[in-house]
């Protein structure tokens, strides 16, 4: 049992946790860099402790310290948010060897997921489709192009221990393998502190598609529908919508059965989701599984009506699932924007400053999961994330009207951010059709940066 916890993060979703935390009547302690002495989230608390510092590595991501004021603050749970040390296993361990609960994953659980090439292969023990490629990690370039030679080209390079776009890199022949493998490997070691490589095919034009899972001590497991996630950036998401234009009913329900399954593979607990590639044959395929809570959980709270933090915690105090997906009734659908402090005609060059005009977007519909307010600073040391704009509507084409609305009113200047991007796509007549995949947003980037 705790009645207080330590959020471990900050801006949008160190909020979105205090917010979750207080309406369950618990007490929350937040931590900031010197850097985010008036985030909202600081200002939000009920407790604060100062991270010395301004980077990542001497605050947000400072094991010890964290610790340390969660046991000076008499937490008896840290919230990890997402990124940062929300799928680190040694984060886990140290908190469970202080006596503290990680509300999140088991430390076994994180490092069994954490590691892509090893998920690849739980998944397909489980009978759960899996891209063709290598099946053990590679680190010389005569065992890549091995597999390449064999899998056939293109192939993607990927980092065995981490995602996000690092040390991804796509080859269409030997030529380009022969290139980006040292680039590749270098990133990966640089990101992850493993070089470790795997080679895949690479499916031309997909669509990414997750379900999200929860999972509680007795070993249920049920999923929570899907998110589509293809309008993405460098593998970099940028907005997401549940349910999935792409998906019908029948599709729906083998992949979250998929997802499940892959989840029960290696007994996972409390809230994450596994992440699938969809091919144009409406093929599914497993990519990875994300050991944490993820930026886009709104928009499948918005359609089931149910809190994923809330869960989360609910989870962490041993208590069961009730309810499956199918009790839910999910209603209506829900399309996010992520609005980061980024210029999309200057190839994303991030746009820190203070924001002397902030006018937020509300009405019917409309959810705004945010950290800043008029005269916030957005520092220049952390991700570019200012908001995320959510809208749910009874179908899919009002949730998308009712988005496009709330983005003409959203004003934040002078900082740029990517409010004009979401309104191009959200026009756009192929994105309204649902006809779209991984490379929809090209048509939108500066020449330079499509590659």
């Amino acid at each position: 049992m705790f009645n207080k916890v330590l959020v471990a993060n900050r801006g949008e979703i160190a909020v979105r946790v205090i917010r979750a935390c207080k309406e369950l009547g618990i007490k929350t302690v937040a931590v900031y860099s010197e850097a985010d002495e008036h985030c909202l989230h600081a200002l939000l608390a009920d407790e604060k402790v100062c991270l010395p510092g301004f980077k990542p590595a001497d605050t947000y991501l400072n094991m010890p310290a964290i610790i340390k004021a969660a046991r000076e603050k008499g937490a008896g749970a840290v919230h990890p948010g997402y990124g940062y040390l929300a799928e680190n296993e040694s984060f886990a361990a140290a908190c469970r060897e202080a006596g503290i609960v990680f509300i999140g994953p088991d430390p076994e659980t994180i490092r069994l997921a954490g590691n892509k090439l090893q998920a690849k292969e739980t998944a397909a023990r489980a009978g759960v489709p899996v891209i063709p490629g290598s099946n053990r990690g590679l680190t010389t370039l005569a065992e890549a192009l091995e597999v390449a030679g064999e899998t056939g080209y293109p192939v993607i390079l990927k980092a065995s221990a981490g995602g996000g776009g690092r040390g991804m890199r796509i080859c269409g022949d030997e030529t380009e393998l022969r290139e980006e493998f040292p680039i590749a490997k270098a990133e990966a070691g640089s990101a992850f502190g493993d070089p470790t490589l795997y080679v895949e095919k690479y499916l031309q034009n997909p669509r990414h598609i997750e379900i999200q899972v929860l999972g509680d001590r007795s070993g249920k497991i049920i999923h929570l529908g899907e998110r589509e996630c293809s309008v993405q950036r460098r593998y970099q998401k940028l907005l997401e919508e549940s349910p999935s234009p792409a998906l019908d009913d029948s599709l729906r329900d083998k992949m979250g059965r998929a997802a499940v399954q892959v989840a029960r593979s290696i007994n996972y607990f409390n809230a994450g989701t596994v992440e699938f590639m969809l091919d144009g044959n409406k093929n599914f395929y497993f990519m990875e599984i994300n050991a944490r809570l993820q930026v886009e959980h709104p928009v499948t709270e918005m359609v089931t009506g149910i809190d994923i933090v809330k869960e989360q915690i609910r989870l962490s105090l041993g208590e069961g699932l009730d309810y499956d997906y199918y009790s839910l009734s999910p209603r209506g659908w829900a399309v996010e924007c992520r609005i980061n402090a980024e210029d999309p005609d200057k190839f994303f060059l991030p746009s820190p400053g203070t924001i002397e005009i902030y006018r937020p977007p509300g009405g019917f519909g409309v959810r705004l999961d945010t950290h800043v307010y008029q005269g916030y600073s957005v520092p220049p040391y952390y991700d570019s994330l200012l908001a995320k704009l959510v809208a749910h509507g009874p179908d899919r084409k009002t949730a998308l009207s009712i988005a496009l609305r709330a983005l003409d009113e959203f004003t934040v200047e002078p900082v740029k951010t990517t409010i004009p991007l979401h309104k191009k796509i959200l026009a756009d007549d192929s994105f309204a059709g649902g006809d779209f995949d991984t490379g929809f947003v090209r048509k939108f980037l500066p020449e330079e940066d499509e590659d």
